[in-house]
C-alpha cells in the first residue's frame, strides 16, 4: 500500500464527510453551518488538489483510484442530504439532489461492471464540469444555511426560515443546472456502455 500526499488529501475528503453531519450534533446553529461550509470547501479544494499533485509528481497510485471516487461521492451525498434536511426536505433542493445521487449510484454501478469486463470508461470534459458547478451550488447553499442562521438575513424564498434570498435562489439554481449535467452525462455514460452489456446479453 503507497501513501503520498495526494492520497492523503483524498483520505481526509473521507473523513470531512463524516465530520459535517456530526458537527450539526455537537454544535448548534450558526457554528455547524460554518463548520459544514469549511469543511466542504476544504474538500472541493483537495478534490482537484489531491489530482493535480499525483499528476505533477507522478504519484498516480491504484489505492489512490479507488478512494478517489468513493471520497467524492461520500462528500457530495453528505452535504446534500444536510441541505435537504435543513431546507425543511423542499422540493426545490430534493427533485436534483435525488438526480444527482441516483446517477452516482447509477454510474458506479455502471462502471464496475465495466470494469470486471476491463473496459475504461473515462469521464467526459462535461461530467467535469458538472462537477465544478454542483460543487459550487453545495459550497452556496451551505454559505446560505450559515448566513441565515447566523441572523445576517431576512427570510428565506424556498424553506420560509431566515435566509439571504440571492444566496438562496443562486445556489439553487447552480444544483438544478449540475443535476441536468448530471443526467446528459449519465445518459451518455449508459449508451457507451450498453454496447458490452447487449454483447454480453447476446452470447
Amino acid at each position: 500500500m503507497t501513501w503520498t500526499l495526494p492520497n492523503a488529501l483524498t483520505l481526509t475528503r473521507l473523513f470531512a464527510a463524516v465530520l459535517l453531519p456530526l458537527g450539526y450534533v455537537l454544535l448548534a446553529h450558526p457554528y455547524s453551518d460554518a463548520l459544514a461550509l469549511i469543511l466542504f470547501t476544504s474538500a472541493a479544494l483537495t478534490d482537484f488538489l489531491d489530482g493535480w499533485l499525483a499528476r505533477r509528481w507522478e504519484q498516480t497510485t491504484a489505492l489512490g483510484r479507488l478512494l478517489d471516487p468513493i471520497a467524492d461521492k461520500a462528500m457530495v451525498a453528505v452535504a446534500l442530504l444536510v441541505v435537504c434536511g435543513l431546507y425543511g426536505a423542499s422540493w426545490v433542493v430534493l427533485i436534483p439532489s435525488a438526480v444527482i445521487m441516483v446517477r452516482e449510484f447509477a454510474v458506479s454501478g455502471l462502471r464496475e461492471f465495466l470494469a470486471d469486463r476491463r473496459v475504461v470508461m473515462p469521464s467526459s470534459m462535461l461530467a467535469k464540469w458538472k462537477t465544478t458547478v454542483q460543487m459550487t451550488a453545495i459550497a452556496l447553499l451551505l454559505l446560505a444555511l450559515y448566513l441565515n442562521f447566523g441572523g445576517y438575513t431576512t427570510q428565506c424564498i424556498f424553506c420560509g426560515r431566515p435566509a439571504l434570498g440571492a444566496v438562496d435562489l443562486l445556489g439553487v439554481v447552480l444544483l438544478w443546472i449540475a443535476a441536468a449535467m448530471t443526467a446528459i452525462t449519465g445518459w451518455q455514460y449508459f449508451a457507451r456502455g450498453m454496447g458490452t452489456v447487449m454483447a454480453e446479453e447476446t452470447h
